[in-house]
């Protein structure tokens, strides 16, 4: 007998289609919410709650999530009785519950359950309660749309290579927002150089950028790459150009001028009026300014003056240098701060 009532009780909140997310109603009040524990090392605890519960006997919970930074480890029900292994399709939780036997729901102020993460890189991730379905002793059940979510920051152990590094503070926010990632998870290797399509997803990413049915003009873009889809946003946006007008040569380290120039183009696909005018002059000539390409000598000096990017040793600017990923990281998150988008 209690192995049919699990069955149609189960039967009950996986085999009714979610047609009509009803509110409840005024008299009873009842609201679900979720909460977050303090992080332990990259292990966080989200809860979930019920407030003027009414006679929950079993329930059907969806939860979106972001599995590319979050691992499930383990769901919990905090009510006696029987739980279904928690399922889990593209960004999406479902976990179903139900008490045995002939026994009221739980009423009240209630805990309902818990769910157990770990973060898999650096970042912010935002985990929604969408909607429950309840079902009373009596099996009539009820769906309420939730819409409540937590905001996860999830971290990871710093990186080891950056301990007393320059550009330490800066590398490490932008990993805490998932903008950025190591070569490992212990290491950033902030010399190592950046090819041009890493640089271009560095700034698709940072600012958001679209997703566009536009297609870039370089034959060098393959399909299917792993930059194609941020070289595209960043082409229509007009921040990168093309060594040539079918190249863009992705895989090319990307130079210090370059750089500068991406990183105006940026700018001023936010906010033109950031850019102003007259930037020669506002500082004072590089040593190596001869060495600076025509092209991007304008850009350079705004990048300068708008403080985004600095020289190097000698009050030169190095313009045909590879930046690094340091410099790469340092540079994005000036840029963020300088548009106030940090």
């Amino acid at each position: 007998m209690k192995r049919y009532l699990i069955t149609f009780i189960l039967f009950s909140l996986f085999g009714l289609p979610l047609l009509h997310l009803t509110a409840a109603k005024a008299e009873a009040a009842q609201s679900f919410l979720l909460t977050v524990e303090q992080p332990i090392n990259d292990t966080m605890i989200v809860t979930m709650h019920g407030k003027n519960i009414k006679d929950l006997y079993g329930y059907e919970v969806r939860i979106s999530f972001d599995p590319d930074q979050l691992e499930l480890v383990e769901a919990k029900s905090s009510l006696d009785g029987f739980s279904v292994s928690p399922m889990i399709k593209n960004k999406e939780i479902v976990l179903a519950h139900t008490k045995v036997g002939n026994v009221t729901g739980a009423s009240g102020d209630i805990r309902i359950g818990t769910l157990t993460f770990k973060s898999k890189k650096q970042g912010t991730s935002t985990v929604r309660w969408e909607s429950i379905k309840t079902v009373d002793h009596n099996l009539s059940d009820q769906t309420y749309s939730v819409g409540n979510s937590v905001s996860l920051i999830t971290t990871k152990k710093g990186f080891v290579d950056l301990e007393g590094h320059w550009a330490k503070a800066d590398i490490e926010l932008l990993a805490s927002k998932g903008m950025i990632e190591g070569m490992d998870d212990d290491h950033f290797v902030p010399q190592a150089k950046v090819t041009r399509a890493q640089f271009a997803a560095l700034i698709s990413r940072a600012l958001n950028l679209k997703t566009t049915t536009k297609q870039n003009p370089f034959t060098d873009v393959t399909s299917g790459s792993w930059y194609e889809l941020e070289v595209n946003r960043a082409y229509t946006a007009g921040i990168i150009q093309g060594i040539t007008e079918s190249s863009f040569a992705p895989e090319k380290n990307i130079t210090r001028e370059e750089m500068a120039v991406m990183i105006v183009r940026a700018s001023a696909h936010i906010s033109a009026d950031i850019l102003g005018k007259d930037s020669k002059a506002s500082i004072s000539a590089f040593a190596d300014s001869a060495a600076i390409s025509e092209w991007a000598r304008e850009d350079i000096y705004t990048s300068v003056r708008l403080g985004i990017i600095n020289g190097r040793a000698e009050n030169k600017f190095a313009p045909q240098d590879q930046a690094t990923r340091a410099e790469a990281a340092v540079v994005i998150k000036r840029l963020l701060s300088t548009l106030s988008l940090l």
